[in-house]
């Protein structure tokens, strides 16, 4: 208590709340329906609800009215904070999923808004996720632990004056997300322009041997293209890994999920992987992943390759790897090899055929070789730049329960000592349901709800 400031004082939710409520109306009456899937995790974002006749909602679901605060009590529903101010429901009526608890502010001077801030705050968060109880993969936070959890209350004026604050902060940081959470696609869009400009020429069309580039079947440029194995494969299942599709990322070869198998001399001489060769995957049901090419260095040099995959060799006097690769990624490519791979049978495929087919816009090898260093250089900028941006967005992610603790130790807006304490306003609740007999206050409840 002497840690809280001025005007402040400890009280359990279910002294500031009812928990979970009943309420009747007539059967007819509109409500809104808000199943788990229907409340947000954010702290501003409106809650959304299906329009039903009341008869049709009302018996196994929870009830809430507007004004009302609801939040789940299963996992992971509960960790994820979904929770939501009730409002503008259908004649301010509604029922949700059996797994919300309801708290229905006890008094006019108790802020709905600064309850909602109570239980998306961390602290809550933890504690009740620590109380949980019941079997894995479904688990509740007990109605006891809800009732008994103790929040540090402000007066009455301070609760609004905080829960105007939560509104303009927390709306700032919906906007700074929204800006952060927009750059990946900026980045995403830069890496394919910086690709387009260099495989049409454009990105060096100012620098020496202008106009070399010429197109030319992607077969003139491959010395050997061949498929896979089609032995099976296994963790640990022998003594030569295999490159499969999980292999093929985004920057190159991922060597974190590899499997490996026993092979004959003639298998492994024919299969082999050398540096420069060019992987790609030939058949997929995702036609964006056919024709995802990776290029092969010393490190994965000796692995052999599984049957959904094609390994190219160049003439290296034509073209480089690095180039090629760069080539296979941009959106003339893609194009190209998406509209032949595409199928409506579930599994797009493209051939070797079709993959010599494919128009190469081929510069010299000198031309080539600067290519490769001006995308690598603006991609390891991007690269860079995707770093500072998910390092701003963990941040940007912690700035909301920042914003909530500086709330609960008073420290979010000045306070008033004109402000009744709050010890008056809890005086004045608990002195108004003791006045109110229990029985008939059930009553009341059900018909003024």
């Amino acid at each position: 208590m002497s840690e809280l400031p001025n005007g402040w004082v400890l009280a359990r939710l279910d002294e500031l709340a009812d928990l979970n409520p009943k309420q009747s109306f007539d059967d007819e009456l509109s409500a809104g329906f808000v199943p788990m899937s229907h409340a947000p995790t954010n702290f501003l974002n409106k809650l959304r609800f299906d329009e039903r006749p009341w008869g049709e909602i009302k018996k196994t679901y929870t009830n809430f009215k507007d004004g009302d605060v609801i939040f789940a009590k299963v996992t992971p529903c509960f960790e994820n904070s979904k929770a939501a101010l009730v409002e503008n429901l259908p004649n301010g009526i509604g029922a949700g999923s059996s797994e919300f608890y309801v708290l229905r502010p006890s008094s006019i001077e108790v802020s709905a808004k600064y309850l909602l801030a109570a239980v998306k705050s961390l602290d809550f968060l933890r504690q009740g996720a620590a109380n949980m109880t019941g079997a894995v993969g479904l688990r509740r936070v007990p109605k006891q632990f809800v009732a008994g959890y103790e929040v540090p209350v402000p007066p009455a004026h301070e609760q609004t004056r905080i829960a105007q604050k939560l509104d303009e902060l927390l709306a700032q940081v919906d906007t700074l997300k929204a800006r952060i959470d927009a750059i990946p696609a900026l980045l995403k869009r830069f890496r394919q322009s910086v690709l387009a400009e260099a495989t049409s020429g454009a990105l060096t069309k100012n620098e020496q041997e202008t106009g070399s580039k010429k197109s030319v079947p992607f077969s003139s440029v491959i010395n050997d293209l061949r498929y896979g194995t089609a032995q099976k494969c296994d963790y640990n299942g022998g003594t030569i890994g295999v490159l499969r599709i999980p292999n093929i990322g985004e920057k190159g070869i991922d060597l974190s999920d590899l499997k490996s198998s026993n092979f004959s001399n003639t298998e492994i001489e024919k299969l082999s992987l050398q540096k420069g060769d060019i992987l790609l995957i030939r058949s997929n049901g995702s036609v964006d992943l056919v024709g995802k090419s990776a290029v092969i260095t010393d490190k994965e040099a000796g692995l052999l390759f599984a049957g959904y995959l094609i390994r190219v060799r160049l003439d290296a006097m034509r073209a480089l790897p690095k180039y090629v690769n760069l080539w296979l990624k941009s959106p003339a490519a893609r194009q190209a090899i998406e509209q032949t791979a595409r199928s409506t049978s579930g599994v797009n495929n493209i051939n070797s055929e079709e993959i010599k087919s494919l128009i190469l816009t081929l510069p010299s090898i000198s031309e080539q070789t600067e290519i490769v260093r001006r995308v690598e250089q603006l991609f390891a900028f991007a690269d860079q730049l995707e770093t500072k941006v998910q390092n701003a967005k963990e941040r940007i992610d912690k700035l909301t329960q920042s914003i909530l603790a500086k709330a609960f130790r008073g420290e979010l807006v000045p306070q008033d000592p004109n402000d009744e304490p709050a010890s008056v306003l809890l005086e004045r609740i608990k002195a108004q349901r003791a006045a109110e007999p229990k029985a008939k206050r059930g009553r009341k409840k059900a018909e003024s709800a």
